[in-house]
């Protein structure tokens, strides 16, 4: 049953992906195949393995238990969390914090999480900050003076 949901859904969205590319504007310099072709051939192919999924499904798979989906969405939490902190308190804290609560989910030990998640939230500062030049704010701006 999952696998026909998910193919039947797979192929109202490549259909509905077929159909904007109906809408893609064209200039009057385009190459032989233009603009339209490739996403109309994304979305048959799309809509191909949809139709193959519905008619021929998998076994139905074994769920995980409720503590797993649990673990999951407290995933999406931390992250979205992460993301709505990472301007205001800067990079190092909530990348901290971050990483050491997805660290603490993968292994339930405190202090190999916590080293984890300064470690990582320090030396992926220094990587983007240094090496790749992004203009990151390591801890609020109210910190330093502005």
């Amino acid at each position: 049953m999952s696998d026909r949901l998910f193919g039947l859904i797979v192929l109202i969205a490549s259909v509905a992906y077929f159909m904007a590319a109906a809408n893609i504007q064209t200039g009057f310099l385009v190459d032989p195949v233009g603009p339209k072709v490739f996403p109309r051939l994304v979305s048959a192919i799309a809509a191909l393995c949809a139709l193959l999924i519905m008619l021929k499904p998998d076994d139905e798979p074994a769920w995980p238990g409720m503590s797993t989906w649990f673990k999951l969405l407290l995933a999406l939490l931390v992250l979205v969390a992460y993301a709505y902190t990472l301007k205001p308190l800067g990079f190092l804290i909530p990348t901290a914090v971050a990483a050491g609560v997805l660290s603490f989910q993968i292994q339930s030990r405190l202090v190999p999480a916590l080293l984890t998640g300064i470690g990582l939230s320090a030396g992926l500062f220094i990587l983007f900050k240094f090496a790749l030049g992004l203009s990151l704010f390591a801890v609020p701006r109210s910190w330093m003076g502005g």
